[in-house]
C-alpha cells in the first residue's frame, strides 16, 4: 500500500522525534541508524527514503531539541525556567532534556550542519530568554542583557553537564545543581569580583 504525502511527513516527523530523544539519552555515536529506525517502528531501508544520511537526521534532531526547549521557555517564567533546568528531574532524564548540555561537546565535532543548527538553537533560545525577562531601552542595556543572558545559559548548561559527570548518587552531583540554582542571572559572588 502506498503511503499518502501526509503520513510520509507525520512518519518522518516521528523519525525525527525519536532520533532527538535517542541522540540526547546516548549521543550521536551511541546511536545507529538500525536501532533508530527500530525504536521509531520503521525498518531500517526506509531511512535512505527519508534522509540523506545519518548527519542530515542528527542535524533536524537538534533542531527538534532546541524547538522543545523554546517551548518549555515560552511558557515559563526565567525563574521557573533555571529551577526546572537545574533540577534533578531534567538532570536524570537526559532523552527529554537539554540538547546542549547532552550533546554540545559532541557537536563540536561534528559537521558544519549540525554546528550551524546548534548556533541557531542556542541564538533562539538566547532570544527566548532575553525576551522573557522584557526588552532593554538602549543598545548598552541591551547588550548587557545579552552578556547577562549567555552567561545564564553557560552557567546551567555547565551546572547540568558537570553534575551529571558525576555518578547518580553522588552528593556532588546534587550540590552542583543547588549551588548554581541559588545565583541569580549577571550576578556576582559576595566577595569576589569576577563573574559567575
Amino acid at each position: 500500500m502506498r503511503v499518502t504525502k501526509a503520513q510520509a511527513s507525520a512518519n518522518r516527523a516521528h523519525v525525527v522525534e525519536t532520533a532527538s530523544a535517542l541522540f540526547r539519552e546516548r549521543g550521536y555515536d551511541g546511536v545507529g541508524v538500525a536501532d533508530l529506525m527500530a525504536a521509531a517502528g520503521f525498518t531500517h531501508g526506509g531511512f535512505y527514503k527519508q534522509f540523506q544520511s545519518k548527519a542530515d537526521l542528527m542535524a533536524e534532531a537538534a533542531a527538534c531539541g532546541f524547538e522543545q526547549a523554546a517551548q518549555r521557555a515560552a511558557v515559563q517564567s526565567p525563574a521557573d525556567f533555571i529551577a526546572h533546568y537545574l533540577s534533578r528531574e531534567h538532570r536524570d532524564h537526559r532523552g527529554a532534556g537539554c540538547t546542549m548540555a547532552a550533546l554540545g561537546a559532541d557537536a563540536a565535532r561534528q559537521s558544519d550542519a549540525v554546528r550551524a543548527t546548534f548556533a541557531e538553537g542556542i541564538e533562539g533560545l538566547l532570544t527566548d530568554l532575553r525576551n522573557a525577562d522584557g526588552d532593554a531601552a538602549s543598545r548598552d542595556v541591551a547588550q548587557s542583557s545579552r552578556a547577562q543572558t549567555l552567561e545564564m545559559m553557560a552557567r546551567l548548561v555547565g551546572a547540568l553537564v558537570l553534575s551529571r559527570a558525576c555518578p547518580d548518587d553522588s552528593p556532588l552531583a546534587d550540590e552542583i545543581l543547588e549551588a548554581c540554582r541559588g545565583q541569580e542571572p549577571g550576578m556576582r559572588q559576595k566577595g569576589n569580583s569576577e563573574a559567575v
